[in-house]
């Protein structure tokens, strides 16, 4: 028997590919409208909304993994990333991703709100993730942008034009009606983009929880 013959019978070839299917980045606001205490409560309701189970379920629901990955962000040059890239192919990577983000320690505070530097800097990280099907930022504040260019300025001179902007707008510093409204009209941006709500810091986990679920399975729903 040659060589080609007996690796034919005795080799294990490797499968085919599995393409991811989303690269969600999660931006955090960490301007100086958060205070410690909200702060704290931001991280761990993002670390424990990943692990809950229907968000599991909705990365899990089919092989097609969904790339993660999350930073800070405040004023104009303060961005910081706290989860890099990392692929979800099962719960235990899920795991790993919220332990990362629990043990994050703040990195900036007293900084103001450049939210449109922020959409600039997510369009930059980008070119470091996987090749997925669909790109997504998931943006969460607390106030509208008041410092350096504002959302629309950064998507007429960044490359987002194929990236869909959903926002979570907690209620805090300002008025949550008035704060939906503005991410409504100046911040989400793509088709079925959305504004998710959370009354106070304290309700942060049960909207991401929201968010991610009707993220990451509306893209399940729509691929069949």
């Amino acid at each position: 028997m040659n060589r080609v013959l007996l690796c034919l019978t005795a080799c294990v070839l490797p499968g085919p590919a599995v393409a991811c299917r989303l690269a969600l980045l999660l931006a955090l606001d960490v301007s100086s409208s958060v205070d410690d205490r909200e702060y704290a409560l931001q991280r761990s309701g993002l670390a424990a909304a990943l692990v809950a189970p229907g968000v599991v379920a909705a990365f899990l629901e089919t092989p097609n993994p969904v790339a993660i990955a999350a930073f800070e962000w405040s004023g104009r040059f303060n961005q910081q990333i706290i989860l890099p890239w990392s692929l979800v192919h099962s719960e235990a990577d899920l795991l790993a991703a919220a332990g990362v983000v629990a043990r994050t320690e703040r990195n900036s505070k007293g900084f103001q709100t450049a939210l449109g530097h922020a959409l600039g800097y997510a369009s930059q990280y980008f070119g470091e993730a996987p090749e997925c099907a669909r790109r997504t930022i998931d943006v969460s504040g607390d106030g509208e942008s008041n410092h350096g260019f504002r959302p629309a300025d950064a998507y007429r001179s960044f490359p987002l034009g194929d990236v869909t902007v959903n926002a979570l707008a907690i209620g805090q510093s300002v008025g949550l009606d008035n704060l939906i409204v503005y991410y409504r009209g100046e911040v989400i941006r793509g088709p079925g983009a959305f504004v998710e709500e959370a009354h106070n810091y304290m309700d942060f986990e049960h909207a991401m929880r929201r968010k991610l679920e009707r993220e990451v399975a509306s893209l399940v729903i729509g691929g069949r």
